[in-house]
């Protein structure tokens, strides 16, 4: 990642300045907030997307840089929304909004980023309106996932389609937004408009399965949350599905896993079953599997280094935390 930032540097930086152009306010609490949260602002992993998938079928304009920036602030605002909802003490290793200032906050703020994302796209010369409504269909699918994997925590039923569904909404959907979007910022053909969306889509797959990987891999995990954090929130991810396939204890493992809130030391007991399992292994070949979708797409696309590094991309999510 460090290489492909070096490489859309010049880029990259005029998308931050899109980004703390669309922040900046008056009021002097949202204002220093803003600037605190765009102080440690991650891997930037949804913008360098977009300005790659844009170069690998055009050349990347003044729209582009905006629709890359949307693509940022929105994920930024769902990251400050769902840190109330998990109650999170902590997001990229520093204390989050909800926690130093209040929930409350966290959720304003949240909708103030979201207002600048869309706002940011209409500020755009063209297709404004396309880009607008694969941006609120994003927004559709992020609510109804997080409210899915809600629903499905409580009765612990979760089945691998619903798990599918549930990280499509909840996280390759903005990564199918993002280069749909870019795509479509450069005027390119339908057929690469559509490859880059799957390819987008594919990897956004991956990327959360890896992250759910992370939950149960020995050690602690490069995105900065304690193993296991995914369970003792009843979560049902993809190290557990596949551990249960075939399993006879199947319903035994799923109850504990419904009452691991009241009962925490269940927690380690579902653990070892993972492990024991190879569930740990098994959610390592999906990702794998997901990537290698992912990189077929790019060869509906003409040569080129930007296509390269998206392959590049698409090989980073898989080895990321290892």
């Amino acid at each position: 990642m460090n290489e492909i930032k070096a490489y859309l540097q010049p880029q990259l930086q005029q998308v931050e300045s899109v980004i703390e152009d669309a922040l900046r306010s008056d009021v002097s609490l949202l204002d220093a907030t803003n600037r605190s949260l765009r102080d440690n602002p991650g891997k930037m992993m949804r913008p360098s997307l977009a300005l790659l998938c844009a170069a690998a079928v055009g050349t990347p304009n003044q729209d582009t840089i905006k629709f890359a920036a949307a693509a940022e602030l929105l994920h930024n605002a769902t990251l400050l929304h769902d840190d109330v909802v998990d109650c999170a003490q902590q997001r990229r290793g520093r204390p989050t909004v909800a926690s130093f200032l209040n929930p409350h906050a966290s959720v304003l703020i949240g909708d103030f980023w979201l207002v600048k994302a869309v706002k940011t796209i209409l500020e755009a010369s063209c297709n404004t309106g396309r880009v607008t409504r694969i941006f609120a269909a994003t927004l559709g699918h992020l609510a109804q996932g997080e409210l899915l994997q809600m629903e499905k925590a409580v009765k612990g039923d979760t089945t691998q389609q619903d798990y599918e569904r549930i990280i499509y909404c909840k996280t390759a959907s903005l990564f199918e937004a993002s280069a749909l979007s870019a795509a479509i910022s450069v005027n390119a053909p339908q057929e690469y408009v559509k490859a880059l969306g799957e390819f987008a889509r594919l990897l956004g797959m991956a990327f959360q399965v890896k992250d759910d990987w992370m939950d149960y891999a020995a050690g602690e995990p490069a995105l900065g949350k304690p193993v296991g954090i995914d369970l003792k929130e009843q979560k049902i991810t993809q190290p557990l599905l596949s551990a249960l396939e075939g399993a006879e204890n199947e319903a035994d493992i799923r109850d504990k896993v419904v009452r691991i809130a009241d009962s925490p030391e269940l927690c380690r007991e579902v653990l070892e079953f993972v492990k024991s399992r190879g569930g740990v292994e098994k959610s390592a070949l999906k990702v794998d599997h997901f990537i290698e979708m992912a990189i077929g797409q790019l060869d509906f696309l003409p040569e080129g280094p930007a296509r390269n590094r998206l392959v590049t991309i698409a090989r980073y999510v898989g080895e990321r935390g290892k």
